[in-house]
């Protein structure tokens, strides 16, 4: 294992009731609060009422929630669910060259624009750039690690970008350690899984990692392979 980011403090609450997107309901010391909820995916495995979560205070002025949750309990381990971590693990992970690929390159950018879009990082050296996009997955079936978990045209457009771009690759951060591969959920978004695909025979890198989240710290556990059904799609 390699450690990659520390989140703390985080408290353990009870899950209430998802209110939309973005905003739910927990239990904390006996006392119902409101929780932001950074990932916009379904998470319905995770979020359910009576589940164990971990929760960060956020007291900062004009949120109208005091606290972010950061993690869910599912067979027998804590899953991420705050995506706005993405970033900053994917960092670590280039930086501390986890990817051999990534070490060739020198100098890091994120957010860089494209198009109408955000490529989430950009990574150059004196000869090369590689373009790299990074996907978050809470999403395990029979030990298939799946994105996405809700239909996303937003997902979609970056893949179709990542093939314009030539030289780029994907980054899919797997937040489920009974994961033993991933593939693209066709059966939630059969127009990404067909773009995931294309990727594919463009020869773009495709990089799953398998992270753990424990001791309020995350690690790299270890990469994973494409699930050999990922032909069949």
């Amino acid at each position: 294992m390699i450690e990659l980011l520390k989140i703390s403090p985080i408290e353990k609450a009870i899950f209430l009731k998802r209110i939309n997107k973005f905003l739910a309901t927990a239990k904390l010391n006996n006392e119902e609060i409101e929780i932001h909820v950074h990932d916009p995916g379904r998470l319905k495995e995770l979020l359910f009422e009576g589940n164990k979560i971990l929760i960060k205070k956020e007291d900062k002025p004009h949120r109208k929630t005091k606290f972010d949750l950061i993690a869910a309990f599912k067979n027998d381990h804590w899953v991420l669910v705050h995506s706005g971590n993405h970033r900053k693990i994917a960092e670590k992970i280039i930086q501390k060259g986890i990817i051999k690929e990534f070490k060739k390159y020198d100098k890091i950018q994120a957010e860089v624009k494209y198009n109408n879009s955000r490529i989430d990082f950009k990574l150059t050296n004196k000869q090369n750039e590689l373009w790299l996009e990074v996907k978050g997955c809470t999403l395990t079936k029979n030990g298939i690690a799946l994105f996405p978990d809700a239909p996303t045209k937003r997902g979609t457009r970056h893949l179709k970008e990542l093939i314009e771009l030539g030289n780029s690759a994907i980054l899919i951060l797997i937040f489920r350690k009974d994961s033993k591969c991933f593939m693209p959920n066709f059966d939630t978004d059969p127009e990404f899984a067909k773009n995931f695909k294309k990727l594919l025979e463009k020869k773009v890198k495709i990089y799953p990692v398998l992270l753990s989240f424990k001791n309020e710290t995350v690690y790299f556990e270890k990469i994973l392979p494409l699930c050999e059904d990922i032909n069949e799609l």
